[in-house]
């Protein structure tokens, strides 16, 4: 009986080892990646890492895989049909990779039980079979930062439990500000998507909103808390470190040259240099509008495109097409052939009344604006006033 009772106590002392000793082979990580340098990597990256030591294992799963030579990849970006999906890798090319671009790599170990990386390991695997692993991209709700955090918070055995309080929208943050925030240093993508973005995107989110920025999970994951279903909590997050450092930062991955400002006022001196010309020599330079208002209204199109039939959040309703819009472009033969003649348009008095109100309600339109789009809509407001004195001119000398 004590050889037999001996026995079991040694049984159940190795079995603990041995599950401590799986325990401890196995370490799942959440991966922060700095920013780069183009447009599609501002606001950094997020994925997995999975090491096995008994199996020897130590990938990387990545939920922000996607093929740019896919057919129709432009216009299906810009529908908001675009296909991301799950791919793995080894912990070493992704490392490379990373320190090839630039871009340090943080990485948070996660307090995780056995049960809790067992049960991650199994939702990641199911992600990654062909049949699951390709997902329907969406930039601000479901992206490569938000899959990792719905997976690591499903994987839980209880609740996850953030610091701050993850609901309220009195945050005083919009969607704009998050892109205007990891877009410094970079003007041109700034207008780029400020133009994009609609009156939707001015709106105050809640934290968790925000978290569609990688940075985000990193930070709110630092302060996060695992409860289990016995009430006892203990720390998301066990350690952090970074493990790829290249020495550069945000600033080494700035863009130069002219700024989209700088540009518009340039062209507003330019524009506004010809049709003082213009008005002078009693010449109509039609040629100034055909430019200018086929330019507006490819704009335009573009614009309402992105209204109408985008998926993208957040682009519709756009103000700018007050500015920029489809009719420049419908109504352009028309116009010119007016403006050729130096008779009056009405489409350019109509359009220099819309100009002028858009002007004098800026401030209060409920839609931030890049101060880049004021000399271009001057630009269009002087074009029409231009028309307006010279028919103005031809009547009072006859």
């Amino acid at each position: 009986m004590k050889r037999t009772i001996l026995l079991l106590i040694i049984s159940a002392f190795c079995a603990i080892g041995l599950k401590a000793q799986r325990a401890d082979s196995i370490r799942i990580s959440l991966l922060t990646c700095a920013s780069g340098g183009e447009i599609y990597s501002l606001f950094g990256h997020t994925a997995i890492r999975y090491e096995n030591y008994t199996q020897g294992i130590d990938a990387v799963f990545n939920y922000g895989m996607f093929n740019f030579n896919a057919p129709n990849f432009i216009f299906r970006f810009a529908l908001g049909e675009t296909d991301y999906q799950l791919g793995v890798t080894s912990y070493e090319r992704f490392a490379e990779e990373y320190d090839y671009l630039g871009r340090d790599v943080w990485q948070q170990t996660l307090n995780f039980t056995q049960d809790e990386k067992e049960h991650l390991v199994r939702l990641l695997q199911e992600n990654y079979r062909p049949e699951n692993r390709v997902y329907r991209y969406n930039f601000f709700y479901d992206n490569c930062a938000t899959r990792p955090r719905d997976q690591i918070e499903s994987a839980i055995d209880g609740s996850l439990q953030y610091t701050d309080n993850m609901t309220e929208n009195n945050t005083g943050v919009s969607f704009r500000d998050l892109l205007h925030k990891y877009s410094e240093g970079h003007p041109w993508s700034r207008f780029g998507m400020d133009m994009c973005m609609g009156s939707e995107a001015d709106k105050p989110i809640n934290r968790r909103l925000m978290m569609f920025i990688p940075f985000y999970v990193q930070e709110y994951f630092n302060t996060a808390q695992i409860v289990n279903k016995e009430g006892q909590a203990r720390p998301l997050v066990s350690a952090e470190e970074k493990i790829v450092v290249t020495g550069l930062t945000d600033a080494d991955h700035r863009s130069g040259g002219i700024t989209p400002m700088q540009a518009s006022l340039l062209l507003f001196i330019v524009v506004t240099a010809v049709t003082i010309y213009g008005i002078r020599h009693q010449k109509t330079l039609w040629g100034v509008d055909l430019l200018l208002f086929f330019c507006a209204g490819v704009a335009g199109c573009i614009l309402a495109f992105l209204a109408l039939f985008s998926q993208h959040p957040a682009v519709s309703p756009n103000y700018l097409l007050f500015v920029f819009h489809p009719l420049h472009l419908f109504c352009l033969p028309w116009m010119i052939n007016k403006v050729r003649k130096r008779q009056k348009s009405r489409y350019m008095v109509a359009n220099f009344i819309v100009l002028t109100l858009f002007i004098l309600l800026w401030a209060i339109i409920p839609q931030r604006f890049d101060l880049a789009v004021l000399p271009l809509a001057l630009c269009l407001l002087v074009r029409s006033a231009s028309n307006l004195v010279l028919t103005s001119k031809k009547r009072e000398k006859r």
